[in-house]
C-alpha cells in the first residue's frame, strides 16, 4: 500500500459521489480510502461501511460526535499512523479536488517530499473554477498567513494534502485549536521542529490541474472569523 487517504465526511449521504470513489477504488488498490464519519446524523455512516465492505482498500471510521474537520482529519490520521504505509493524507468529500489528482501529488511525494499541498492557482491548460468572493478572501487570507507565518504560502486551504508518515505523531498527537483554519497549524507546526530552510526544501505546493467550487460547503463565515482571530492569538 503506497499512501492512505483519509476523506472526512459530515452529513454526505447525498452527496458523496459514489461512482467516483468506487472507480478510484477499483482502479488504485495500491491506494487505501478511509472514510472518517464526523458524527453524521444523516445515513452517511451506513453508506460508508457499504464502500469499506465492499472494497479491500475502504475503510471507515465512525466517531460518535460532530466535532469538525480538524478533529475528523486529526483521528484519521491517528488511525493511519497504525499502519504500514510510507504516506497519508486528507481529500475533501465533495471531491472539488478530484480524485486522480492524488496520483501525481503521490509522485511528487515519493521524490523526497515530506510535504506536498494542493495549490489551485488558475493558469493556461487548468481547470480552475472558484467563486470571484472566495477566491479574493482567499488571497488576502494567503496574504495574512504569509505575514503570520513569514513564509510565501499560495494555497493553505486547499483541502489535498499528502504527509510522509514519519511526520504524523507530532503534527496529529495534540488536537488543534481551530476548526477550519488547522492547516496554518500544521505548518506551524513544521516550522518548530524542521524550521523554515528545511520545510522549504521538502516540501510543495503541487498546481492542480482541476479544482471546482462544490455547493453545500459548511463553512460559517462568522464562525471562520472567530477562528482566525483564534489562530493569530494562539501559539499551538
Amino acid at each position: 500500500m503506497k499512501a492512505l487517504i483519509i476523506i472526512p465526511c459530515y452529513n454526505e449521504a447525498e452527496r458523496l459521489n459514489i461512482p467516483e470513489f468506487t472507480g478510484f477504488l477499483a482502479g488504485h488498490p495500491e491506494i487505501s480510502l478511509l472514510f472518517v464519519d464526523d458524527g453524521s446524523t444523516d445515513g452517511t455512516a451506513g453508506v460508508l461501511k457499504s464502500l469499506a465492505a465492499e472494497f479491500a482498500n475502504a475503510d471507515c471510521l465512525i466517531l460518535s460526535c460532530n466535532s469538525g474537520k480538524a478533529e475528523a482529519v486529526r483521528q484519521g490520521m491517528l488511525f493511519a499512523a497504525g499502519k504500514d504505509v510510507p504516506f497519508a493524507g486528507f481529500l475533501d468529500a465533495d471531491l472539488a479536488t478530484p480524485l486522480p489528482e492524488i496520483i501525481p501529488m503521490l509522485a511528487e511525494a515519493e521524490k523526497g517530499k515530506f510535504y506536498v499541498s494542493g495549490c489551485r492557482l488558475a493558469r493556461l491548460g487548468s481547470n480552475i473554477r472558484r467563486h470571484l468572493h472566495r477566491h479574493l478572501m482567499g488571497r488576502i487570507f494567503a496574504t495574512v498567513v504569509s505575514m503570520h507565518l513569514d513564509l510565501v504560502v499560495y494555497d493553505t486551504q486547499c483541502g489535498a494534502k499528502i504527509f510522509a508518515s514519519e511526520m504524523i505523531p507530532f503534527l496529529f498527537d495534540r488536537p488543534f485549536v481551530t476548526k477550519w483554519f488547522f492547516d496554518v497549524e500544521i505548518l506551524r507546526r513544521m516550522i518548530s521542529r524542521y524550521g523554515k530552510e528545511q520545510l522549504l526544501a521538502k516540501s510543495l505546493e503541487y498546481p492542480l490541474s482541476g479544482w471546482i467550487d462544490q455547493k453545500g460547503s459548511k463553512i460559517n463565515y462568522f464562525s471562520a472569523l472567530k477562528d482566525f482571530i483564534r489562530l493569530l492569538l494562539s501559539k499551538n
